[in-house]
């Protein structure tokens, strides 16, 4: 920065002092007919321009060299804190949004601070220094030149007015513009599946059509801008022409006297003005437009983040014990998802959590988790608050496979690695085999080493459930959370995976939550959840016996026909049917 700051302030000195070598050559050697000097100060001119170009040169390579430190740094820090921000942020944060923060944003920005120091700076360094030399040379024709100031501050002001609002209007609609793309691209399968190409291509007509005409109205406005500023420097120029052209022909009649070279100097710095008005009138455009990004970016880099690491809280391994105290929590405002929720998970104990779509079942996990906090209540593992433990600890103590499979870029074996860098390859393989993906994986050319492109490329959505739930079950200490782990799986392979469910589950603490009854009935415990609240709690049989909820849900899911326990009372299942009408 310093570099280029010493670079700009040279380069644009000795642009400022080049007209003077024109009134030297007219005044002492041109018009006193002595040409005998003249070529000294030719190559005077000539060593002038070469060092300039040096000076350019270097300040081109160190502005380039600083914009992509200054954007690097910039789209690093952005990251850093995308990582830390919660869950919820991204809920309601299109990605598309966030991915023109990250890349077209930055780029602005970057276009910022290389072109503020090479022409805004230099533009200021130039025009003090000319206007400085003008004045020293005449102050008269200084006066003349300068008369138009006060309409181009007008000018300037008229341009700011409107500026702000055209490019943050700009950049908000093309945030729009990715976030539709990045939506509809990743999601052309179902377009064509729906048939639904036509209202998507409507669609991003409107809004593509929205995006030109916010770029219309900015060109308009800085079109406009551009040709009263060139105006007002013309208008300059005709002034200082026809005023000196003036004195030069009543040179007699006044008191002071202008030379023919200082005449034709002050016509070129001049000319030299009007540079930095046409440069200020694109570059205000660049300091309009990133303003709006600079605002978009720090935006983000000024989010609270709600779900903070406790500096000293408690880390190691737990040993599994796993407590919900009176628990309510909202995604927003007092929408309760879940009320009043307790129960207990010892170590070693398979807890299974079902009920109806949106009753709560994936909350539990992700509350457990900390990618939210409650809002009431408290959650403890090993008897300690969750928001109490290291963050990064306290995740390293789970193995989860969420419902939603995300699988990245790169090998089969470092999906399966991802998060537990130091795991062996026959930790990994064992993974593979417990969770029945090693056949498919090692039937592949590759094997392990197979590399998956976006989102697990060619792989069948089974696979990919199998790859990421030989991730959960990679790391044999954690506790295990499994969100609809075999929803995509067919039954018979279902069937192979309960046997290694049973026999990786182990002594672990786990919580399995499911629809599917050979999941769930082997677990040590169910709960069950309606409406946000545990409603019933048991084994299988218990639970059956009890003919409540949990006897209904099992016989509107029992897929076979097979009979179920008759319900021990008319009360009881006078109780279930009203449940299950709520």
């Amino acid at each position: 920065m310093v570099l280029a700051l010493g670079t700009t302030l040279g380069l644009n000195a000795l642009r400022s002092v080049q007209p003077l070598f024109t009134q030297f050559a007219i005044d002492w050697y041109i018009t006193p007919k002595r040409p005998e000097g003249l070529k000294w100060l030719a190559l005077g001119f000539v060593v002038m321009r070469i060092i300039t170009y040096l000076f350019f040169y270097y300040q081109s390579t160190l502005l380039g060299t600083l914009g992509q430190l200054i954007t690097f740094d910039l789209r690093l820090e952005l990251y850093k804190k995308l990582q830390r921000l919660d869950v919820a942020y991204f809920d309601h944060t299109p990605t598309g949004r966030i991915m023109t923060r990250l890349t077209s944003d930055l780029d602005v920005l970057c276009e910022f601070f290389t072109s503020w120091i090479k022409d805004g700076l230099g533009d200021l360094v130039l025009t003090a220094s000319v206007i400085g030399i003008m004045f020293w040379t005449d102050w008269k024709m200084a006066l003349v030149a300068l008369s138009i100031t006060p309409a181009i501050l007008l000018i300037l002001r008229w341009f700011q007015s409107g500026a702000q609002r055209g490019y943050r209007d700009l950049r908000l609609r093309l945030a729009s513009l990715s976030a539709f793309l990045q939506e509809y691209l990743t999601g052309a399968l179902t377009v064509q599946l729906f048939n639904h190409e036509g209202k998507a291509l409507r669609k991003f007509q409107r809004i593509n059509t929205d995006f030109g005409q916010a770029i219309k109205a900015t060109d308009f406005r800085y079109n406009a801008f551009v040709f009263l500023l060139d105006s007002m420097g013309a208008l300059s120029l005709a002034l200082v022409v026809g005023y000196g052209g003036w004195r030069i022909i009543h040179n007699m009649q006044l008191q002071t006297h202008l030379s023919m070279g200082a005449f034709v100097a002050f016509i070129l710095y001049a000319q030299q003005l009007l540079q930095p008005i046409r440069t200020i009138s694109e570059k205000f455009t660049i300091y309009q437009s990133s303003m709006v990004a600079a605002h978009h970016v720090f935006e983000i880099m000024d989010q609270p983040v709600q779900v903070e690491t406790t500096l000293g809280g408690k880390i190691g391994r737990a040993r599994g014990r796993i407590e919900f105290q009176r628990v309510w929590f909202a995604y927003h405002g007092e929408d309760w998802v879940l009320k009043d929720v307790s129960f207990t998970v010892e170590p070693g104990q398979t807890v299974a959590v079902i009920g109806h779509t949106g009753a709560g079942k994936t909350t539990l996990s992700s509350l457990l988790l900390r990618f939210y906090d409650v809002q009431r209540g408290r959650i403890l593992l090993d008897g300690v608050d969750v928001r109490e433990w290291n963050l990064k600890a306290l995740r390293e103590n789970f193995a989860v496979m969420l419902q939603e499979v995300l699988l990245f870029r790169g090998t089969i074996e470092e999906n399966i690695r991802f998060g537990r860098e130091g795991l062996t390859d026959d930790a990994v393989r064992q993974a593979a085999r417990e969770a029945c993906a090693a056949p498919f994986v090692e039937s592949l050319p590759r094997s392990y080493e197979t590399v998956l492109k976006g989102r697990g490329g060619s792989l069948s959505a089974g696979q990919k459930q199998l790859i990421a739930f030989a991730r959960a079950l990679a790391d044999p200490s954690a506790l295990l959370i499994l969100d609809e782990a075999t929803s995509l799986i067919d039954p018979q392979t279902d069937a192979l995976i309960q046997r290694g469910i049973e026999h990786t589950i182990g002594n672990r603490t786990s919580i399995i939550i499911a629809h599917r009854p050979s999941t769930i009935r082997r677990a040590d415990r169910i709960i069950v959840l309606h409406r946000g609240e545990v409603r019933e709690q048991g084994t299988h049989e218990e639970l059956l016996e009890a003919g409540g909820l949990y006897w209904r849900l099992q016989r509107l899911c029992h897929a076979s026909g097979a009979p179920l326990p008759t319900q021990p009372a008319a009360d009881a299942q006078a109780r279930t049917v009203g449940s299950v009408g709520d």
